[in-house]
């Protein structure tokens, strides 16, 4: 397994992102300021679960939610 850089790891900007997939910058509600630097703290969660592990068992964060590929991506089905 790859390791991604955080500045990959939390991009909430990946092409293929989950739908399901939450982070709080998402319910702030200001105008996105380029000067600031962004936090990448890693809060992130499932809305099928309601925690940071999806569905299939794995970590819910933009590294890993960003692959069609992956059981639940959408639709939070396993199996």
């Amino acid at each position: 397994m790859m390791i991604l850089p955080d500045h990959e790891r939390f991009d909430t900007t990946r092409e293929g992102l989950c739908p399901s997939l939450r982070w709080k910058q998402q319910f702030i509600g200001v105008a996105h300021d380029p000067t600031v630097p962004p936090t990448n703290d890693g809060l992130f969660w499932c809305l099928h679960t309601q925690t940071c592990i999806g569905p299939d068992g794995m970590l819910a964060e933009p590294g890993n939610c960003s692959f069609p590929g992956r059981e639940c991506h959408g639709t939070g089905k396993c199996g």
